[in-house]
């Protein structure tokens, strides 16, 4: 006869680890011209740590509204955002600044770099602002330049790369601070299929190596169908 042994979980009686984000009832509206546009409606879901969500939806569906808002670079109208256990509804501009520059990385579909920069000077930018003394973060801006690929990069200039090199040093970049999150804005949009997939490679790699979350913003079904979970808005609704 076998007897079962009890889930160690169980045994211990330890509780599920909470998500990283989770979004209840959010909306965000805008008022234009003295008329009320509503973007979102009701958004609920949440996100865990070493997960990679894609949200996809038609343009004009809320998809960019929605990763400001996480991004903590808007205020949601109503409804609630936890990110890391912190209610962000109430805080005040300077928490909320910090917040997003110690727990959020972000990778844009343009990639933003100075154009007068090295690769190892664009991913130091973040933790220049973070005030880390300079040799260490010159060591972090090398070993992150060579988890993606780009050791040998490190003194270009964003005008010297391809447009794939770019965005990883821009990933790279994003990643400089040790984000709990990385929030990427259709990240492959401008980027051919090889390059697409190296960016998607290094996403996915860097959620599970660093137990971060990723949520990526795509009109791509390849990136959607390589993330852990989608999430679809339709007209500013989750589905």
């Amino acid at each position: 006869m076998t007897v079962d042994t009890p889930h160690p979980v169980a045994a211990t009686g330890r509780q599920p680890t909470p998500p990283l984000l989770r979004v209840e009832g959010l909306t965000r509206h805008f008022m234009v011209s003295g008329t009320r546009i509503d973007v979102l409606h009701d958004c609920t879901f949440d996100v865990s740590r070493g997960e990679v969500v894609a949200v996809v939806g038609q343009s004009g569906s809320g998809k960019s509204t929605l990763l400001n808002v996480l991004g903590l670079l808007d205020e949601p109208s109503s409804g609630a955002y936890t990110f890391d256990g912190v209610d962000t509804t109430s805080l005040r501009e300077g928490r909320r600044s910090r917040l997003r520059g110690d727990g959020i990385g972000f990778v844009f579909q343009q990639f933003h770099l100075l154009e007068r920069r090295s690769a190892l000077a664009n991913v130091g930018v973040p933790m220049v602002l973070g005030g880390v003394p300079l040799l260490r973060r010159r060591t972090r801006a090398r070993e992150l330049l060579e988890a993606v690929g780009l050791g040998h990069r490190l003194h270009s200039q964003p005008h010297q790369l391809s447009g794939g090199e770019q965005q990883r040093v821009a990933l790279a970049r994003a990643l400089s601070r040790e984000p709990a999150l990385v929030l990427a804005d259709e990240p492959t949009g401008a980027l051919d299929a090889a390059s697409s997939t190296m960016i998607m490679d290094q996403l996915i790699d860097q959620s599970r190596v660093r137990d971060a979350a990723v949520v990526v913003v795509t009109h791509d079904p390849k990136v959607a169908e390589r993330a852990d979970r989608v999430v679809e808005l339709v007209e500013g609704r989750t589905r």
